[in-house]
C-alpha cells in the first residue's frame, strides 16, 4: 500500500521549529513581521491572506494586512510597496497574487526590496536559486522538498520529471531537485509523448493546473507522485469517478457542492505509486509554513 505523504503532521512541526528562533529574535531585538498585500476582493487570495495573517498571529510575529481595492492602479500599489520597503521593523513582504488585470505585476515584483522578498520571485534571489546561494526559496517547491526529506525518500540519482514549467513552482521546483543531484526533465503543453516521459520518473511532480489531467498511463509502477494541483470540481460524476465513488469525499461534494482534487488522477495515484501527497492535505499545507520560515530567515539575516 502506498504510503500517504501528509503535509499536516510536517507543517506543524515546522511551525514548532521556529517559535524558539522567533523568542530568539524577539527577545534580542524584534519579532520578525511580514506583510501581505492584498489587491481586491479574489475569494480564494481572501482565503490565503486570512491563514496568512493567522499563522504569523499565532507565532507572536508582526502582521501587517494591507488590503486595496480592485480598481487601484500599478502606481498605487507600487508607492504602497515603497512604503514597506522602508519600513524597518518588517522582513518581509507578499504581495498576494493575482493581481487585477490593469496592474503590472513583474513591475511590483520587480519593486519588492530582493532582501525582504519572502515569495522568492524577483530576479536576484531567483539567481540566487540557480546559483544555489542561500536565499528564500519559492514556498510550494520548498515545501515539497521538506515534505520529501522529512519522509526520508532519496532524490540523489532520482530520475524525477516536473510536469509544468511556471516561474511559481515548475522552474524552481526543477531546480531545487537539481541541488538535490536528481536527474531532472522538465514536461509541459509541447511534450511530445507526456506520458512516455512521465513513466520514466522515480520522482514525479505534478504543477499544470489542469483536474486530473495525469493518469494510469502517465505513473510508473512505485514512483513517488507528489501533486501540487489545487482544482476545484462541482460536477457530481466527475467528482465520484475521481475519487472512485469514496464515500466520505463524495459526502463532502454533497455537503459542499464541490471537492478539490490535483492535477494527477487521485485513484491512479492512490494505486500505482509508492508514495504520494494528497489533495487536499499534501502540499499546499506546508506552503504557508515554508513563507513563515522564509520571514524568519530574512529576519535572521537581517538583524544579524
Amino acid at each position: 500500500m502506498a504510503t500517504i505523504l501528509d503535509g499536516k503532521i510536517f507543517k506543524q512541526q515546522i511551525i514548532d521549529e521556529l517559535k524558539p528562533r522567533i523568542a530568539e529574535l524577539t527577545a534580542a531585538r524584534r519579532a520578525p513581521g511580514l506583510a501581505v498585500v492584498l489587491v481586491g476582493n479574489d475569494p480564494s487570495s481572501e482565503i490565503y491572506v486570512t491563514s496568512k495573517v493567522k499563522t504569523c498571529l499565532e507565532l507572536g510575529m508582526r502582521s501587517e494586512e494591507i488590503r486595496m481595492p480592485a480598481t487601484s492602479t500599478t502606481a498605487e500599489v507600487l508607492a504602497q510597496v515603497e512604503a514597506l520597503n522602508q519600513d524597518a521593523g518588517l522582513d518581509g513582504i507578499l504581495v498576494q497574487m493575482p493581481l487585477p488585470k490593469q496592474i503590472d505585476s513583474r513591475a511590483v515584483l520587480l519593486a519588492i526590496d530582493p532582501s525582504k522578498d519572502v515569495d522568492g520571485f524577483h530576479p536576484f534571489n531567483v539567481g540566487n536559486l540557480a546559483g544555489n546561494i542561500p536565499g528564500p526559496r519559492p514556498c510550494t517547491p520548498a515545501g515539497v522538498m521538506e515534505l520529501l526529506r522529512r519522509y526520508q525518500i532519496p532524490v540523489k540519482g532520482k530520475r524525477a520529471v516536473v510536469v509544468g514549467r511556471s516561474d511559481i513552482v515548475g522552474k524552481p521546483m526543477a531546480m531545487l531537485l537539481l541541488h538535490e543531484h536528481a536527474t531532472v526533465t522538465i514536461c509541459h503543453s509541447r511534450t511530445v509523448d507526456l506520458a512516455t516521459e512521465c513513466r520514466r520518473a522515480e520522482i514525479l511532480v505534478a504543477a499544470i493546473g489542469r483536474t486530473a489531467m495525469l493518469g494510469p498511463d502517465h505513473i510508473a509502477e512505485g514512483a513517488v507522485v507528489v501533486d501540487v494541483g489545487i482544482n476545484r470540481v462541482t460536477n457530481r460524476e466527475e467528482a465520484f469517478r475521481l475519487t472512485g465513488g469514496n464515500a466520505a469525499r463524495m459526502a463532502g461534494f454533497d455537503k459542499k457542492g464541490s471537492i478539490v482534487v490535483g492535477d494527477v488522477d487521485p485513484v491512479a495515484m492512490a494505486e500505482r505509486s509508492s508514495a504520494y501527497t494528497p489533495v487536499p492535505g499534501g502540499v499546499g499545507l506546508l506552503t504557508i509554513a515554508m513563507l513563515m520560515s522564509n520571514t524568519v530567515e530574512c529576519a535572521e539575516r537581517r538583524l544579524g
